[in-house]
């Protein structure tokens, strides 16, 4: 285990060009990030090819078995991961937030390793034996987000790892140093050149998504950007996984339980303070319980403090950048002028430090408004009276986006019903956003394509290859 001090030491450039990292709940310096340039891209790009092929040779059990020990790599530096990433990114240490993505990153892992991908025989019938095996693509690139950055590094990495590829991983510009000080600890267990972090600028990914030695990008993060990755890599047919922008809607059953689903309403929306591409981002809730949700989500939402992340009080943190703030202070503001009701929030202290936007409820607002049909990625939830079901079920799938989607009611039956209508990668009952790392995931429509996770996420970090004969 290493100290806080010594594993952002070990991450400081001792030369070269740097740029310092604020933490966005005091503006104060975190640590000096490294500002990689192509040509170390192109170095950590042939140092993968050079180690990739003895570690592929290992073959599946020696991967997963120097997985797991990276697993318990993360564990041993737990706490000093989660109090970097806390005040690199802003999230609390405490709830579903830094501690808990730290812990997601050995979870991911070991689940990787154990999941089992065994040669399929498509046909044997006496005359013809047909077997699909998966062969490792070579040097995956994985370029990763701002509100998850080790976590979803991980999402990208273990399977890549596991199926026998070697791995460039470019971080976000915002938060490159969570993300230098995970793989440094994941490589102490990882044999040199398999796994490396390249901190860079945009020109970095863009030639990481272009370039010829890339076998396969794996990008989390906006539509635009995705959509950019998509031509960048359509030279050299690279395969894609995306998980890209979502404006997640919720649907809520007359028949639920208000006070018994408020607590799961306000997390689905509000975990890592909305910053999260598969929160519920939109609530249609019925009529007949309309006022009845409205309080109970208020009450909830009420009692939970937002301040510093290093305060073990606090389970609701700072916006990570400006940029994001002004994004959900001008959709709130539209909001507002539109006739819309604020039951909470929508007040950010003026003088106060740090990216720091209030939870947010609005209500009584219509479905064309801005603040429902653009993806706010932030702490403010509109909510929106429907009708009937078909109603809001239209509603719901009007967008262009659809990672993730929940139903809530008192009767599972009759939500998996609706659940079956909604054009959304995954549709959660009574619960949203609860990924799992045995369960596929992904995207429909503009939200990307490929799928993440077990089996399936193994599958799309290989080659297929049919043996016939």
């Amino acid at each position: 285990m290493e100290t806080y001090d010594a594993l952002l030491a070990s991450i400081t450039p001792v030369s070269g060009e740097t740029r310092t990292i604020l933490d966005p709940a005091t503006g104060q310096p975190v640590g000096e990030a490294p500002v990689h340039t192509v040509q170390d891209l192109e170095e950590a790009i042939a140092a993968a090819q050079a180690a990739q092929p003895a570690w592929a040779a290992l073959g599946h059990d020696a991967r997963s078995a120097a997985l797991l020990k990276a697993a318990d790599a993360v564990e041993r530096s737990a706490e000093e991961l989660a109090r970097l990433l806390s005040r690199e990114q802003g999230k609390p240490l405490n709830g579903p937030n830094a501690r808990f993505e730290v812990g997601a990153c050995a979870a991911w892992l070991r689940a990787a390793a154990a999941t089992a991908l065994e040669p399929e025989t498509v046909v044997d019938d006496g005359e013809t034996r047909a077997e699909l095996h998966y062969k490792p693509i070579g040097v995956v690139g994985a370029i990763g987000p701002w509100n998850w950055p080790m976590m979803i590094t991980v999402w990208q990495v273990a399977p890549a790892l596991r199926m026998g590829n070697a791995v460039v991983v470019k971080p976000s510009e915002f938060t490159p140093l969570s993300v230098l000080a995970l793989v440094e600890i994941l490589n102490q267990e990882l044999p040199e050149g398999l796994l490396t972090a390249v901190s860079g600028g945009r020109e970095v990914g863009a030639r990481l998504a272009e370039h010829p030695a890339i076998g396969k990008i794996m990008f989390t993060g906006s539509t635009a950007t995705g959509k950019a990755i998509i031509k960048s890599s359509a030279d050299t047919v690279k395969r894609l996984t995306l998980e890209l922008g979502g404006n997640d809607a919720g649907i809520v059953l007359p028949d639920a339980d208000p006070k018994a689903i408020a607590e799961g309403l306000f997390w689905g929306a509000f975990i890592n303070t909305g910053q999260t591409c598969a929160a519920l981002k939109r609530l249609y809730v019925h009529d007949a319980i309309y006022d009845a949700v409205c309080e109970e989500l208020t009450s909830v939402a009420r009692s939970m403090p937002m301040g510093n992340g290093l305060d073990e009080a606090n389970v609701l943190g700072p916006l990570q950048n400006r940029q994001q703030f002004e994004i959900v202070a001008a959709l709130v503001e539209a909001a507002r002028d539109s006739g819309a009701r604020i039951l909470l929030g929508g007040n950010p202290a003026p003088d106060q430090p740090g990216h720091f936007y209030p939870a947010t409820l609005v209500a009584d607002i219509d479905n064309s408004n801005p603040l429902v049909a653009e993806e706010q990625f932030g702490p403010a939830l509109p909510i929106i009276r429907y009708s009937n079901v078909d109603e809001a079920v239209a509603m719901a799938n009007a967008l262009d986006v659809g990672l993730g989607a929940s139903v809530w009611s008192a009767d599972p039956a009759a939500a998996r019903k609706v659940a079956g209508r909604i054009e959304a990668g995954t549709v959660w009952i009574n619960k949203h956003g609860a990924v799992d790392p045995r369960v596929p995931f992904g995207g429909a429509k503009q939200s990307g394509y490929g799928l993440e996770f077990g089996v399936e996420g193994l599958k799309a970090l290989g080659v297929p290859q049919v043996i016939n004969g």
